[in-house]
């Protein structure tokens, strides 16, 4: 943001345009299902890694650090042989998951009718499958 003599300055707090930044988390391709995940209870990464389809590695590991300093959901390493590390929703977590979950049933609701959209798109437009 600028002012007058061109100067610039840091956003305000109550920017209501700093809402991207949540908006960056739901709109993420993977946190959602993680969050959906961790609804059931706290979770093992092997868990977490069988369970969101499609998920590597590396981006699950990206996935939860973000969503761990977000305050999303919480860490926890238990010092045994070999350490044991969970993860499990904050309070903040769980407002999140009920904020979000009418958008994923929505998804799942519609996800036939969205693919007959597409084919049919594909079909009248010539534009091959994705």
């Amino acid at each position: 943001m600028s002012t007058a003599g061109g100067a610039s300055r840091p956003a305000r707090r109550e920017d209501p345009c700093r809402t991207r930044e949540v908006l960056d988390i739901v709109g993420d391709k993977w946190s959602l299902l993680v969050v959906r995940q961790l609804s059931q209870g706290p979770r093992r990464f092997t868990e977490l890694k069988r369970a969101v389809d499609g998920i590597s590695q590396r981006m699950l590991t990206v996935t939860l650090r973000g969503l761990e300093r977000d305050g999303i959901l919480t860490r926890t390493v238990r010092n045994v042989m070999p350490p044991h590390v969970s993860y499990e929703l904050t309070p903040m977590g769980r407002t999140l998951r009920e904020a979000t979950a009418p958008l994923l049933e929505w998804s799942v609701a519609h996800l036939p009718k969205i693919d007959a959209a597409r084919a049919a798109y594909d079909t009248r437009t010539g534009t091959p499958d994705s």
